[in-house]
């Protein structure tokens, strides 16, 4: 065994952290060595290492020593040491000795500096020893954040701390008051969320604190102790774990903001006994792998799916992220089915409700079947009382669920046609007001409405309500097919051929429907025509309805329960500079279809009908985030042709490389088995089917056409090879995971600069850094600026020291003319094969004006609409702006409630989906 002295060999000086000078000291390294492989062996501190420990313990040294002998300074910074070391023991796979090793030199460390302060006689230090590791964290966490404060930090931390106060206590009390600072300044959006990370290192890990290692070597236990808790699936331990390890990147937390982190730490992130058990990159990780299990090269996918997924390129939908890898791996987003006229198929459907929504699917039912209140009961000879009280059974069931354990709400929507004798009762099912037995606080509601209806409504003309048991045709049909189908009941009916019907001027009964979507938010509008004729799966099948979030479009029957698969791009990684990296837009949807497609074959149905549906058509939905940022990222203003152009733009791209990806695959894995009967096979693309809908409806849809990719070259592949899957692309809402990714949702506009979000995790505040960042270079960002933007609900329009540029760029939503919305939409929905999840802001209480937004709308050819979004109770909580400033009160400003508060707009609904 060598031995030697550091006389003989080397003599340098030591500069520590804090910035002191030590002579080099061997043994003191050499003692540390020894202390952590001693940990890993369970050894006693005196007893002795084997002769093969030694060994590698004095040749590291010898290695060391012949390092840094060849340096010329005599100063070696402390990192380089321990950096060396810890890169030595880790090329020999000693992962646990290098975590032991940096967990004594820490520990070490740290107990001396304590001993320092403490015979300093820091007060604050001796009454709360944590303080010092506290501060310890808030400086780690704010590395490469420059505007920081602190001292000040620190000083607030101190006026919470009580005498018996926990660590973790006063650890959550600085969260929140880094959080409370995110209105002043932006990076401590980024703070909280580092400061949330080192709680969950410390359920993950304990206490070690070098996140590298620490993922690489504890990552195989992760997923041993979620296969023996039974939350993984055993399949998981089949990987190369400790290749998947190698490729971790934790240094990607940092891009997390405090709420998107909060969200996964509250809601996503598994946990036994409550303590959590992944850290965010071994969510991804388990995700990816989750979605890679049945690929011939499992590895490969897994590692392209976790860098797809982590550098937030594209985010997988919520029950993906929820079930991915575990024993139960229900990753689909969506649900819809259609009520058959039977009580037994009734209580069938609202029973598979239950089981879709306990595994966190967003439901949508199409009740147009249905026979309508006074129909007649063959078997009991009795009358019917229609759908409205089966409608509140639904509703009730959707409460009664708890979906993932209450990580969520069960959310469900309905689907009526318009020509229901039972329409009139379906609209007033949200009233505040009325026989709350006929009420369904709860549950969503959708008008399915023909083209026909529409024309009626413009021409004054009149309406006929049917009974669908005496006309159980009319559902089926739609186009020019359901025109005429249409009239001859009504001449049946004016004969006295029917038992049933009502005539009223289709005016008013879209007056009634509008007056209710504005006091209600419901029922919401969508478009029968548009959605089953510019359908490229349309040949054979019927679509009746869409989903919860009115984005997906797919045939349903008593058979079968149609499924969609979702998930989003994020718009903003895809830009540079600037400009669009197509490759990587690519790249990106050619992963995203690979893992929506592997999702059909992995999940959980819990439906026979819902499988059988999805194995047969295979549809799943891309869709894309952050369209908003990207404009504040580009300078472009929502309101604007540019804004059109790119929206236009972006989404050719994306279907143009979703068709591609799909027929790639088809190549491998084969065609989606009813692609003979859809129009794909024919080379249609949805481009295409606008020129259908104008023949259908009688009138020019009035929409830019233009194209700028090879699209016949890419028809005649289709043709060829096929698709894997019989729809691509869908718009969903985002709602959280744009949250989880940091970025605006969706395709929709801002809803303020400044406001509050409200979900399950609970209720905070946020800027937009955008515009604190163009405040900043003009030199108005400061207090009284925070107060003007309180003051005017997270408006800059009536703040008079703000340049007019800035105001076009930063209008929110209720400042957008809805026409560009709309305009914005369309252009989008000529590429998509299935529909847009399209929130129109409302501020007017003109009906007129309510009437013609939707008529744009529909005469644009899009298919449906979501929710219509009025200023009421919408404004941001003034108890921390000082009315009595009246002298920075700028000149316009209208008298706002004082104890009001702006919400963002967002509703637990839009995370079933997204």
């Amino acid at each position: 065994m060598t031995h030697f002295t550091i006389e003989k060999t080397i003599c340098k000086t030591v500069i520590k952290r804090n910035g002191m000078t030590v002579p080099f000291d061997l043994k003191r390294i050499e003692n540390a060595l020894k202390a952590a492989f001693k940990g890993v062996r369970n050894l006693h501190s005196k007893e002795d290492l084997s002769l093969e420990d030694e060994n590698f313990i004095q040749g590291l040294l010898e290695d060391l020593l012949r390092d840094f002998q060849k340096k010329e300074s005599s100063f070696l910074p402390v990192e380089e040491i321990q950096d060396f070391i810890e890169k030595s023991l880790m090329q020999k796979g000693f992962f646990d000795i290098a975590k032991s090793y940096i967990l004594y030199r820490e520990e070490h460390s740290k107990r001396r500096y304590l001993k320092n302060r403490l015979e300093e006689g820091a007060q604050e230090d001796h009454l709360y020893p944590f303080l010092f590791q506290l501060m310890e964290h808030l400086k780690e966490a704010s590395k490469n954040l420059k505007l920081i404060d602190e001292a000040a930090l620190k000083n607030e931390l101190i006026k919470q701390l009580y005498p018996g106060i926990s660590f973790l206590e006063a650890k959550q009390a600085l969260i929140l008051i880094a959080a409370s600072q995110i209105e002043k300044e932006p990076e401590y959006d980024f703070l909280a969320a580092r400061l949330i990370l080192s709680n969950i290192d410390a359920e993950v890990f304990g206490k070690f604190d070098n996140r590298e290692i620490n993922h690489k070597i504890s990552f195989k236990n992760f997923i041993r102790k979620g296969v023996e808790a039974e939350r993984l699936d055993p399949k998981l331990m089949e990987f190369d774990l400790s290749y998947l390890s190698s490729v971790l990147k934790p240094e990607r937390d940092e891009s997390f903001k405090f709420l998107g982190l909060k969200i996964l730490y509250d809601r996503y992130l598994i946990h036994i006994d409550e303590k959590r058990i992944e850290t965010p990159q071994f969510f991804f990780m388990r995700v990816a792998m989750g979605l890679a299990l049945h690929e011939k090269e499992k590895e490969k996918a897994a590692v392209a799916f976790y860098h797809t997924l982590s550098s937030f390129e594209y985010m997988a939908s919520t029950p993906t992220l929820f079930n991915s890898g575990t024993l139960h791996p229900q990753l689909s987003s969506c649900y819809l089915s259609t009520v058959s006229d039977s009580l037994d198929h009734i209580f069938k459907v609202i029973g598979d409700n239950a089981k879709l929504s306990k595994w966190a699917g967003g439901i949508g039912n199409d009740w147009t079947n249905v026979r309508a209140s006074g129909a007649r009961i063959k078997g009991t000879n009795g009358l019917t009382q229609g759908i409205i009280p089966f409608l509140k059974i639904v509703n009730d069931t959707a409460v009664a669920g708890n979906p993932q354990g209450g990580k969520r709400k069960g959310s469900i929507c309905v689907y009526l046609e318009v020509w229901h004798l039972d329409i009139e009762d379906f609209l007033e099912l949200r009233k505040n007001t009325g026989d709350d037995r006929r009420r369904t606080h709860d549950m969503n509601t959708a008008c399915w409405i023909p083209d026909l209806f529409m024309k009626r409504v413009q021409e004054n003309g009149i309406w006929t309500l049917f009974n669908p048991v005496e006309t159980k045709d009319l559902h089926e049909l739609t186009g020019k097919a359901f025109e005429s189908r249409y009239q001859e009941y009504e001449e049946k009916a004016k004969r006295g051929e029917l038992k049933q019907s009502k005539t009223l001027f289709a005016f008013d009964l879209w007056r009634k429907m509008l007056s209710q979507l504005f006091e209600t938010g419901h029922p919401w509008i969508t478009f029968k025509d548009p959605s089953n004729v510019r359908s490229v799966s349309r040949i054979k099948q019927v679509i009746r309805s869409s989903n919860l979030c009115t984005e997906i479009l797919l045939p349903t029957n008593e058979e079968e329960t149609a499924v969609c698969n979702l998930g989003s791009i994020n718009l903003v990684k895809m830009f540079k500079d600037g400009s669009l990296e197509e490759e990587l837009l690519k790249k990106t949807i050619y992963n995203a279809v690979r893992m929506l497609d592997n999702v059909i074959d992995i999940n959980f149905y819990p439906t026979k009908e819902a499988k059988r549906s999805n194995l047969r058509h295979r549809p799943v939905g891309l869709g894309s985030m952050g369209f908003q940022e990207l404009l504040f990222q580009l300078k472009i203003p929502y309101e604007s042709e540019k804004a059109l152009e790119l929206a236009d733009e972006i989404q050719e791209k994306m279907a143009y490389y979703a068709i591609s990806a799909s027929m790639e695959l088809a190549k491998d894995r084969g065609r989606f088995e009813s692609f003979e009967d859809s129009l794909w096979s024919y080379g249609i693309m949805p481009l295409d089917t606008l020129d259908d809908l104008a023949n259908e409806r009688g009138e020019p849809i009035q929409i830019n056409r233009k194209t700028s990719l090879d699209w016949e070259s890419l028809r005649q592949e289709v043709i060829l090879h096929g698709l894997r899957n019989s729809q691509l692309q869908a718009i969903a809402p985002t709602a959280t995971i744009a949250q989880i990714t940091g970025t605006t949702q969706s395709i929709e506009p801002l809803y303020s600069n400044l406001f509050v979000k409200s979900n399950l995790s609970g209720e905070f505040c946020t800027i937009n850094p955008y515009l604190v960042a163009d405040l900043k270079k003009l030199n108005l960002w400061d207090e009284e600026m925070i107060e003007n933007l309180k003051y005017q609900d997270g408006s800059i329009q009536e703040i008079e020291s703000i340049p007019i540029e800035l105001k076009a760029l930063y209008k929110t939503a209720f400042e957008i003319d809805s026409s560009i919305l709309i305009e914005c939409a369309a252009r989008r929905q000529k590429w998509i094969d299935m529909g847009q999840s399209l929130n129109l802001y409302i501020s007017f209480s003109d009906g007129r004006k309510l009437s013609d937004m939707y008529f744009e709308a529909w005469k644009k050819g899009l298919k449906t609409t979501y929710y219509a979004r009025s200023r009421s109770a919408t404004q941001i909580e003034k108890s921390s702006y000082n009315i009595n400033k009246k002298a920075i009160q700028p000149k316009g400003m209208k008298s706002k409630s004082a104890s009001s508060r702006l919400s963002c707009g967002l509703t637990s609904n839009c995370e079933t989906c997204e």
